[in-house]
C-alpha cells in the first residue's frame, strides 16, 4: 500500500503546476496589442512590470492603469487513431498599476499582476487520465517600485516582488483498463476458489467475489480520483532595470526579474470515487481480502493481489516550485511623432526547474522524499511590435512573437502541452478626454504540433511505462483596459 501511495503522489506532483505555458504575459492591454514588447519603451505606470527604469519617465504626476483578459485555450491529443480534446475554463488574468512622480527625477509606484497561471481540463476518462485530468493554477504578485533618472537620458529602477498563489489539480489513480486487468487476474482464481470448503469461505462470500470480479471486468471509467490542493505562501523576488535614450528616436532597455521559489508548506489531498457503486466495490473487496487473503495465499498456493485504495488524504505534503528568471533586452525606435517600433529579446531561465522535490509528513505516512525529474531547458522569446497614432485620440497597434518551449521531448507531460508557439496580436487605444484612455487588444496563439513521450510508473502493476502522442494547441485572448493620467 505504501508503494501505491508513493507512486500516486509523486506522479501527481511531478506534473503539477509549473510547466511551459504557465508564464502569462497578459500584463498590459496596450502591450498585448504589440506582441508584449515594452522593455525599451516608456510606458508610464505599466513600466513597473516590463522595465521599472521606465517609471522615472512619467509624463504626469500620477498614472493609473488596470485591465483584464480572457484566455480561451484548446489542446488536442492524438495517438494511433485515438484523440481527445480539452474543455478548459476561461482564464482571467488581470493587472493594476499606480505610478507617482515624487520629484522630476524620482518616481514610485505599486502594481498587482497575475504573471503566472494555467487552467487545463481533459476528459475524465481520456487515455492520459492517470497523468492528468484537470489543473488550475493562480498566482499573484504585488510589486512596490522605485525609479530614478540619473540624467535626462539614463534611468534605473528596482521593484520588490511579493508573490503567492494556489493550485488545484486531479488525476485518476488507475484507469478503467487497469481495473479490467485486475478483474481478469482475479477471475483466474475463481475456479480454485470454488474448491475451497464452505466452512472456510462461505458461499455468500464466494458469490460476492464473483460479482465483484464481473464489475471490475466491465469497468468503463477510472474508479478513483485523487485531488491535490495547496497554497503557496508569500515569497520575495526582485525586478531591476536600466533604460537609456541613445538619441531622441532610439531607446534601449534591459530588465531582469529574479527566480522565485514558491513553497507549498502544507497541501491537502482528497480521494473521490467515480460513483457509490465503485466505492462499495473497493470497500467490500478490501474487507474480503483482509478476511481471506492470507488464507487464500496458503490454501491456493498463489499470491492474491492487493488492490486497496489508500486513504492518504489524511496526510499532507510540502514542495518547492520555481518561477523562472527573465532577462529581457528591448529597443524602441520612433522614426516620426506618430510611429513607434519595438523589439524585445526575452531569455527565460527555465533550467531552474530541473526537478521537483516532494516531502511528506513522515509521522503520518512514513514516506521518504521523492525527486521527480523535469530537466527543463532555457528558452528564448522573440517579440516585435508597432504602434501608429492616427489622430490625437486614436492609436493602432500590432505585434508578433515566437515563443520557444523549454520542455524536452522525452519528458513531455500533458498537464500543459508545451510546444513552440507563434503569437499574433492587434489593438487600439481611444482617448475621449485628455488623460483618459480605453484600450482593447486581441491575441491569437498557434502552437506548432509536437510529438512527445513521458515515462511513468503504473500505479497498479508497478511497471515502467511510456505515454506518448501528438499534441496541438491554439488560444484566443481578448483584453480590455483603462488608464488615467493627470
Amino acid at each position: 500500500m505504501k508503494r501505491l501511495v508513493i507512486v500516486v503522489l509523486a506522479s501527481i506532483l511531478s506534473m503539477t503546476v509549473f510547466a511551459e505555458g504557465y508564464q502569462v504575459n497578459l500584463l498590459s492591454t496596450k502591450q498585448t496589442g504589440m506582441g508584449h514588447v515594452g522593455t525599451g519603451m516608456k510606458l508610464g505606470a505599466e513600466s513597473m512590470h516590463f522595465n521599472p527604469a521606465g517609471l522615472a519617465f512619467l509624463r504626469t504626476n500620477m498614472d493609473y492603469s488596470l485591465g483584464i483578459s480572457a484566455i480561451m485555450a484548446k489542446a488536442k491529443y492524438s495517438y494511433d487513431g485515438y484523440s481527445a480534446k480539452t474543455d478548459n475554463p476561461v482564464g482571467t488574468p488581470l493587472y493594476a498599476y499606480a505610478g507617482f512622480k515624487i520629484y522630476e527625477n524620482l518616481a514610485a509606484g505599486i502594481s498587482l499582476t497575475t504573471p503566472y497561471g494555467n487552467s487545463l481540463k481533459w476528459p475524465k476518462n481520456w487515455a492520459g487520465a492517470g497523468l492528468i485530468q484537470d489543473i488550475s493554477l493562480k498566482s499573484y504578485v504585488i510589486q512596490p517600485t522605485l525609479s530614478y533618472k540619473i540624467t535626462d537620458r539614463l534611468s534605473i529602477g528596482v521593484g520588490l516582488q511579493l508573490a503567492w498563489g494556489n493550485v488545484n489539480l486531479s488525476r485518476a489513480l488507475m484507469s478503467a483498463g487497469d481495473l479490467q486487468r485486475i478483474g481478469a487476474e482475479f477471475e483466474s482464481f475463481l475456479p480454485l476458489l470454488a474448491s475451497v470448503p464452505s466452512n472456510v469461505i462461505s458461499d455468500a462470500d464466494k458469490q460476492a467475489m464473483q460479482e465483484m470480479v464481473a464489475s471490475m471486468k466491465n469497468a468503463e471509467v477510472p474508479p478513483a480520483y485523487a485531488r491535490l490542493e495547496g497554497n503557496a505562501h508569500m515569497r520575495v523576488g526582485f525586478n531591476v532595470g536600466i533604460m537609456y535614450d541613445v538619441c531622441d528616436q532610439v531607446t534601449v532597455g534591459l530588465s531582469y526579474r529574479s527566480k522565485i521559489k514558491m513553497r507549498v508548506k502544507e497541501g491537502e489531498a482528497s480521494l473521490n470515487y467515480a460513483n457509490r457503486r465503485i466505492e462499495d466495490l473497493f470497500t467490500n473487496m478490501e474487507d474480503l481480502l483482509a478476511k481471506y487473503g492470507p488464507m487464500l495465499n496458503q490454501l491456493l498456493g498463489v499470491t492474491v493481489p492487493n488492490i486497496s485504495i489508500p486513504k492518504y488524504d489524511e496526510g499532507s505534503f510540502r514542495a518547492e516550485l520555481p518561477l523562472p528568471s527573465n532577462t529581457t533586452l528591448g529597443v524602441s525606435y520612433r522614426p516620426t511623432d506618430r510611429w513607434e517600433l519595438a523589439l524585445d529579446l526575452q531569455y527565460v531561465g527555465w533550467n531552474a526547474y530541473d526537478s521537483l522535490n516532494v516531502h511528506f509528513n513522515e509521522a503520518e505516512l512514513g514516506i521518504a522524499p521523492i525527486k521527480a525529474e523535469k530537466n527543463y531547458k532555457n528558452s528564448m522569446t522573440y517579440r516585435i511590435g508597432a504602434s501608429y497614432k492616427t489622430t490625437d485620440r486614436l492609436v493602432l497597434r500590432a505585434g508578433v512573437y515566437y515563443d520557444q518551449s523549454p520542455i524536452r521531448k522525452k519528458l513531455y507531460n500533458p498537464e500543459t502541452p508545451g510546444m513552440n508557439k507563434l503569437g499574433l496580436s492587434a489593438g487600439l487605444t481611444f482617448e475621449p478626454y485628455k488623460g483618459l484612455q480605453f484600450d482593447v487588444a486581441f491575441l491569437y496563439i498557434q502552437g506548432f504540433s509536437q510529438h512527445g513521450k513521458y515515462p511513468y510508473k503504473n500505479v497498479v502493476t508497478g511497471e515502467d511505462e511510456m505515454f506518448e502522442g501528438k499534441y496541438k494547441s491554439t488560444a484566443f485572448s481578448p483584453s480590455i483596459g483603462i488608464s488615467y493620467r493627470f
